[in-house]
């Protein structure tokens, strides 16, 4: 049996995004993310419910501040303590996983989309994503972008307005466009 294009999406394969099943998708979750971010100011217990209603996974004590920005909400795993400052993105068509206690700045983007390197397959209207994975302790500095299928380790400091093109060791500190080791250890 052929796989739809919402599960080719979720196994990070070749799919069509103007599926209806997709296309349904995100309007259900611009509807949820309207609801969200127009809660600002709510009590954490309401903001709390809302995001568990598409949220894959969260933990406890988890703040995200609104406005809020995501293609589906049920690729996102949160651990406990995670903190989203304003205006973060992130683009989950496939799993997004944030560890424990990790705090992102504002503006942030995480990005699991992406697109075919060769133009033909873009112009036929085809992308894909890879899976982020981000772990506990990491601190991510305002206005940084995480590219996709990036994997940053325990620990990891990420400077202000980076751009992650590959892997973070756990315990290292990266900065700049594109990030690279700085300090001890760089």
């Amino acid at each position: 049996m052929s796989k739809t294009e919402k599960q080719k999406m979720l196994a990070g394969e070749l799919y069509r995004p103007d599926a209806p099943e997709i296309v349904s998708d995100q309007a259900a979750t611009a509807s949820w993310l309207a609801r969200y971010n127009s809660a600002a100011g709510s009590a954490p217990d309401v903001m709390r419910m809302i995001l568990t209603e598409r949220l894959a996974a969260m933990g406890t004590n988890v703040v995200i501040r609104p406005p809020f920005f995501c293609d589906y909400g049920y690729n996102i795993r949160l651990g406990d303590g995670v903190f989203l400052n304003f205006n973060c993105v992130i683009l989950d068509v496939v799993e997004v996983t944030i560890g424990d206690r990790t705090q992102i700045g504002p503006a942030v983007q995480i990005y699991a989309a992406d697109h075919p390197r060769d133009a033909k397959t873009r112009r036929d209207g085809l992308e894909f994503g890879r899976p982020v994975r981000i772990g506990s302790d990491v601190w991510i500095g305002g206005g940084s972008i995480i590219l996709p299928g990036v994997t940053i380790g325990d620990g990891a400091v990420i400077g202000a307005g980076s751009v992650v093109t590959r892997d973070v060791a756990a315990n290292r500190t990266v900065a700049g466009n594109p990030a690279r080791p700085i300090g001890p250890g760089g």
